[in-house]
């Protein structure tokens, strides 16, 4: 069995209701929150590039250094 995890769903669903909830208390702070968040979200796409590469590094890397033990046929 695989641990609990936010679904997508889940997520959204308490993005807007706090969303909302910030519409009702301060509702110039709620449209600049929907203006900025497409600037963030491109900002933030070159971190996840880099972030993307370094996972794969280290899993090649990974995959590199357990190779001598996967062809002597160990089991973990």
């Amino acid at each position: 069995m695989e641990p609990w995890s936010w679904s997508t769903d889940m997520i959204f669903i308490l993005i807007f209701a706090v969303l909302c909830l910030l519409f009702v208390v301060c509702w110039p702070l709620a449209i600049l929150t929907v203006l900025l968040m497409p600037i963030l979200w491109l900002l933030s796409l070159p971190f996840r590039l880099i972030l993307m590469v370094v996972e794969a590094t280290f899993a090649l890397l990974r995959a590199v250094l357990f190779l001598p033990a996967r062809i002597l046929g160990f089991k973990h």
